[in-house]
C-alpha cells in the first residue's frame, strides 16, 4: 500500500528499514544523494543478491543549484530540454565534483569511512546501481521495496507466458 511521508508526524526512515528488511530488491528515485547519509540503511541493502531483479537502484535527479535552473531558462537561445554528449559529460563531471565536495565537508569519522567503504563495495558488487537522471531536473522522492507477501502479490504478467 503506498504511503506519503511528511517527516514531522510520519518519518521516512523508520518505515523505509521496516520494509527494506522484508524485500529483496529496491528502486529509489531521488533528487540529490547524501553519499554519508547511505550508511541509515546499508546494512539492509547488504543483504541483497546484487543481480539484476536483487539489487538496489538508485536514480539521482538534480545535477544544478536553483539558481542555475533559473538561469538557463532564461538564457536566449535555450536548447529546449535537449542534451547533447558533451552537456552529458558536463553534468557527470559536475556530479562527481558534488560528491568530492561531500566526502570534503567537516571532519569525517571512522564511522563516515566505514559507511563510505560499504557504500563502494555495494557499488562494485552489484547489490547498488547509481544512475543519473539528465534528461532535465529530477527532485523527486520515490522508494519502491519488492518483497514476496502471500497478502499482496504482485500481479502477474502476462508476458512471462511467452
Amino acid at each position: 500500500m503506498p504511503r506519503i511521508f511528511d517527516n514531522i508526524d510520519l518519518p521516512l526512515l523508520d518505515a523505509l528499514r521496516e520494509t527494506l528488511k522484508l524485500s529483496y530488491r529496491a528502486d529509489f528515485c531521488v533528487g540529490y544523494f547524501n553519499l554519508r547519509g547511505w550508511q541509515k540503511i546499508d546494512d539492509l541493502i547488504e543483504q541483497y543478491v546484487g543481480a539484476e531483479g536483487a539489487c538496489c537502484r538508485l536514480l539521482v535527479g538534480m545535477q544544478t543549484l536553483p539558481g542555475d535552473q533559473v538561469r538557463a531558462a532564461f538564457t536566449l537561445g535555450a536548447s529546449h530540454g535537449r542534451t547533447d554528449n558533451s552537456a552529458i559529460l558536463r553534468l557527470k563531471k559536475r556530479m562527481a565534483a558534488e560528491f568530492r565536495q561531500q566526502l570534503a565537508l567537516g571532519a569525517p569519522t571512522n564511522k563516515d569511512e566505514a559507511g563510505l567503504r560499504r557504500l563502494s563495495a555495494q557499488i562494485k558488487s552489484g547489490k547498488l546501481v547509481i544512475k543519473l537522471f539528465l534528461r532535465h531536473p529530477l527532485h523527486a522522492k520515490l522508494y519502491l521495496a519488492y518483497r514476496n507477501d502471500p497478502k499482496t502479490p504482485k500481479p502477474q504478467n502476462p508476458f512471462d507466458r511467452f
